[in-house]
């Protein structure tokens, strides 16, 4: 007689076999990340706070008037006010000028010095460094040594000219020269950022492609022009933009040498302008509305460095 299998029970499964639903999965994340939530939070607080804010009160306030601590709304009032005085257009006209003379030696000499400086062997470190003090001094004691420069009766280089043979300069008196005595001052004072830019980008470059443009008996220039520069090219139009950004807002040069104005207003710039209002005329509003048509110009290169540089990730 064969023996008769009995059907295996089946043991029923309970809920303890059954994988546990992921509870609280935000929650523990975060007491995970608190201290990096914490530091993101602070600095979104501090970005909005210093800088969007200002931005957002600027833009209110450039459609308001106030008057005997009341605050009414003046619509374009205050933007009809700022495009009628004389002083605007001339601020613009300075500001303008500024960044094209900056353009020209802020520009051109940071990435001469560079390709100089890429032709050292040796104590490239020191040269690097010597070309980067100017920019770790305060700014107002680059100014001032400047002016000290400058000064028609005892200055350097009235002296330097005067040992040469050549007539001495009104500096920042004249205006003829005061603009360029800003310029000349602003570019020393911040080229060392921009040399030390253009360095690291040209240590970059493969050198066998100098090597084939002197087989092809490219001389000098020629391989800057047919080499250096299109392989530079990105941080060329970067640093392009990102000057006529920082020359446009220039104030502390001007308002050190020249107290702002210059001779019959050669000097005044936008930002200065901007500060005129505010705090000479008590003009909250018009300073804010031209605050604001600074902000329109500067948003648009804002936004064409930004699509740079993101062309360039990709």
């Amino acid at each position: 007689m064969s023996a008769t299998t009995l059907p295996t029970r089946q043991t029923p499964r309970t809920h303890q076999s059954r994988p546990l639903p992921r509870q609280g999965g935000f929650a523990r994340a975060l007491r995970r990340n608190l201290t990096a939530h914490g530091f993101l939070i602070g600095a979104v607080l501090c970005f909005a706070f210093f800088s969007w804010y200002p931005m957002v009160r600027e833009f209110v306030l450039a459609f308001q008037r106030t008057k005997d601590g009341r605050t009414t709304w003046a619509g374009w009032s205050n933007l009809n006010y700022v495009f009628h005085d004389p002083a605007f257009w001339q601020a613009w006209r300075n500001t303008l000028l500024f960044t094209g003379l900056a353009l020209v030696l802020g520009f051109v000499l940071p990435f001469l010095v560079a390709i100089l400086l890429n032709e050292f062997r040796h104590g490239q470190g020191y040269l690097r460094l010597l070309v980067y003090l100017p920019v770790m001094l305060p700014p107002v004691a680059s100014v001032l040594l400047f002016k000290y420069f400058y000064d028609p009766g005892y200055g350097l280089f009235n002296r330097v000219f005067g040992l040469l043979g050549l007539p001495e300069q009104q500096w920042l008196q004249s205006t003829h020269t005061a603009m360029l005595s800003v310029v000349i001052a602003a570019t020393w004072m911040n080229m060392g950022s921009a040399t030390l830019v253009y360095l690291a980008a040209l240590q970059g470059i493969p050198g066998e492609l100098y090597e084939a443009a002197e087989l092809d008996g490219a001389g000098l220039w020629r391989k800057i022009w047919h080499v250096t520069v299109p392989q530079t090219r990105l941080v060329l139009s970067l640093m392009f933009l990102m000057q006529i950004i920082a020359t446009m807002q220039v104030f502390t040069e001007p308002f050190l040498l020249t107290n702002g104005a210059g001779p019959e207003g050669a000097t005044t710039t936008v930002v200065y302008l901007i500060y005129q209002y505010a705090f000479n005329f008590n003009n909250y509003g018009g300073a804010a509305a031209l605050g604001l048509c600074l902000l329109v110009l500067l948003a648009g290169f804002s936004a064409a460095y930004v699509r740079l540089s993101r062309s360039s990730e990709d």
